[in-house]
């Protein structure tokens, strides 16, 4: 928790807000519209049913690890444990089969029965799109974003305090439980005790191992080099191409291969004092600019005329380059690149 002293030195309250108001409504419209879910006429529903559980999540994932002086991966495991909280007990979708039955991926169901954990009932294949597309799209990209747009010395600070993250909390478990309520959010499904006993403890799992002290080290003392941050870009661009080429127990594999090493790449470059937030701006928005150039190949969820789904994907495109152009101009013209001597 804040001690005094940064209490006494935070910006007016009107200021902290701008970004945790930024966030709530990012976080939903990321995780639903940026790879095309819903039309145009979609986007305000989503962000107004939805922003209290996404954007709830968000902030209270992001304000836990600057609260502790935790960096990303803290918040990367968080968000892999509020992946699994939504869809393994929340609207649990994990674990039911009829999940999209009414919507335009019902024909989905069987590429995912195709990698069924035994025992438990859910596909490997669907656990990884979920979770991943949470950890990505609903919580880490709308993060980097709005934190790019902040100055260096807010960056990485807490925007609330005891009170605010108390009602950040009521307003998350509010949005949680008129998802799970909803015939429309849970569907009238309820997974097996064992399921949901498998999914509280894997969410623990994932809570425990974030606020591990190892997690809090954030100094950078190494000097190696780091490539220009849109490589990091077409890196994860090609992971998500790749991992939805293959199918069944396959595709999986190479999914979690890929995934790890690219995770495994950029965690030991951002150990590099060369690791700027212009990297972290690249890795963290290449999943929004992925998921809103493949909006133009894949359906909404309801079906929609050509030309609404159409109008649709363009707004996507034009609200996915706004925040990356404003971001990256705002990085430049905030803390222009500082060359660092080899050796």
């Amino acid at each position: 928790m804040p001690t005094e002293p940064d209490l006494a030195d935070r910006p007016p309250l009107r200021r902290r807000l701008v970004p945790v108001v930024a966030l709530l409504l990012l976080a939903p419209w990321a995780a639903e519209c940026s790879w095309g879910g819903f039309g145009l006429d979609g986007f305000l529903p989503v962000v107004i049913f939805l922003g209290p559980m996404y954007g709830g999540a968000a902030i209270l994932i992001r304000e836990t690890a600057r609260h502790l002086g935790a960096g990303w991966p803290t918040i990367v495991l968080l968000s892999a444990a509020f992946g699994v909280l939504q869809a393994g007990l929340v609207d649990q979708s994990l674990f039911n089969p009829d999940y999209l039955n009414d919507t335009q991926y019902a024909d989905t169901r069987a590429a995912a029965e195709a990698s069924l954990v035994p025992g438990l009932g859910f596909s490997l294949r669907q656990a990884f799109d979920y979770v991943g597309n949470h950890i990505l799209l609903t919580i880490c990209a709308p993060i980097v974003f709005v934190e790019s747009f902040l100055g260096a010395k807010r960056r990485l600070r807490p925007w609330l305090g005891r009170q605010g993250l108390a009602v950040v909390a009521v307003l998350y478990l509010l949005g949680s439980l008129l998802i799970f309520g909803s015939p429309e959010g849970r569907k009238n499904f309820l997974a097996s005790p064992l399921q949901l006993a498998f999914a509280t403890a894997v969410v623990l799992t994932l809570v425990a191992a974030a606020l591990l002290p190892r997690w809090r080290r954030t100094d950078k003392r190494r000097v190696r080099r780091v490539p220009h941050p849109l490589w990091f870009v077409l890196l994860i661009v090609v992971l998500r191409f790749f991992t939805d080429v293959t199918p069944g127990w396959a595709g999986v594999a190479i999914a979690l291969a890929l995934a790890a090493t690219v995770g495994a790449v950029i965690a030991y470059l951002s150990g590099s004092a060369r690791w700027g937030q212009r990297h972290v701006l690249a890795a963290g928005s290449a999943s929004v600019v992925s998921a809103a150039a493949f909006a133009y190949l894949v359906p909404p969820y309801s079906p929609a005329s050509p030309a609404a789904a159409l109008a649709g994907d363009v707004a996507v495109t034009v609200i996915t380059v706004a925040l990356v152009v404003g971001a990256w101009w705002r990085l430049r013209r905030a803390s222009p690149a500082v060359h660092i001597p080899a050796g």
